[in-house]
């Protein structure tokens, strides 16, 4: 008989399309799943994955592999479902996961009052701007940036996230108070970087605030560049630079200061994601109207 474990491991490998993509994913080193996948293929006998620089590629008894592996890691989601819950009251465990920003700030500050109010439900908080697959239950719902496109997810609508620019009073004391966009020029910036893909893509506006579609000047240098909000969040803290920050994020620092009050940077919306087999789960239902609760909330949205 397989082992489901690695079967899971598998599929992540085969939707990540590398070892060490799906190690990101799974919280595992590269040696513990390659380990996993060669012991898979011993138990079937087969090689799954082609091996070369660019990547893995599934050969043919793989892909046979994939096809069925999903619609059973789909049922098992369904039994799963049928089994845990609780008509009368919300029961069992949650895997959320979320960006960076909304998961270790806005999200973990809320936590306390859930588990208080649900105290049988526990809770897995996974933070990363990578996305985990909810289809293959890499977690089970998800808060995200951008509107999810896969058929099998169910999507509610949260907020809508504004930007604007700040700086901490120890940074403009030093280095002045920005009057105008074109001010930015002369100014310390710090930036998500882009060796990894933002969470939203207009994550770094302000390299290229108060500017047209047709400037032909390069985007401003960026001093430091932070690969997540947070960081950025505290990097402005200290008086590194100026950040273009989620308004809910750097609400929730009493050192920063909003700057340029008439210039404001793209909004985007985020959205409450679960899979349809998930869509009569009580734990999820309650978690998802004690999210619209917290947001209702805030005034920052």
């Amino acid at each position: 008989m397989l082992d489901w474990d690695r079967v899971r491991v598998f599929l992540a490998v085969a939707e990540a399309g590398s070892f060490t993509r799906a190690a990101e994913r799974l919280g595992l080193s590269q040696s513990a799943i390659s380990r996993q996948i060669g012991a898979l293929e011993e138990d079937l006998g087969v090689t799954l994955f082609h091996r070369h620089a660019r990547g893995l590629v599934l050969t043919e008894q793989g892909e046979l592999l994939l096809e069925t592996a999903r619609e059973v890691a789909r049922r098992m989601a369904g039994v799963e479902t049928a089994i845990g819950e609780s008509r009368d009251k919300p029961v069992g465990h949650l895997r959320v996961n979320t960006t960076v920003g909304l998961g270790t700030v806005w999200l973990a500050s809320h936590l306390a009052e859930f588990c208080e109010r649900y105290p049988e439900i526990t809770l897995t908080l996974v933070v990363t701007d990578t996305d985990l697959d909810l289809v293959m239950r890499e977690a089970d719902v998800a808060i995200r940036l951008q509107r999810p496109r896969h058929p099998d997810l169910v999507q509610r609508r949260l907020m809508t996230v504004h930007t604007h620019i700040y700086g901490a009073a120890e940074y403009l004391e030093k280095y002045g108070e920005p009057r105008t966009a074109e001010d930015l020029d002369h100014h310390r910036l710090i930036a998500y970087g882009d060796e990894w893909p933002p969470p939203v893509a207009s994550l770094n506006w302000i390299l290229q605030a108060g500017r047209g579609a047709r400037d032909e000047q390069p985007p401003r240098r960026a001093t430091v560049k932070i690969n997540n909000v947070y960081g950025m969040l505290r990097a402005a803290e200290r008086g590194v630079g100026l950040a273009s920050l989620p308004d809910y994020l750097a609400s929730s620092s009493a050192r920063l200061r909003r700057l340029l009050a008439d210039l404001e940077g793209p909004s985007f919306t985020a959205y409450f994601v679960y899979p349809s087999e998930l869509r009569a789960s009580k734990r999820v239902s309650v978690f998802r109207d004690f999210l619209l609760e917290k947001v209702a909330e805030q005034p920052v949205w």
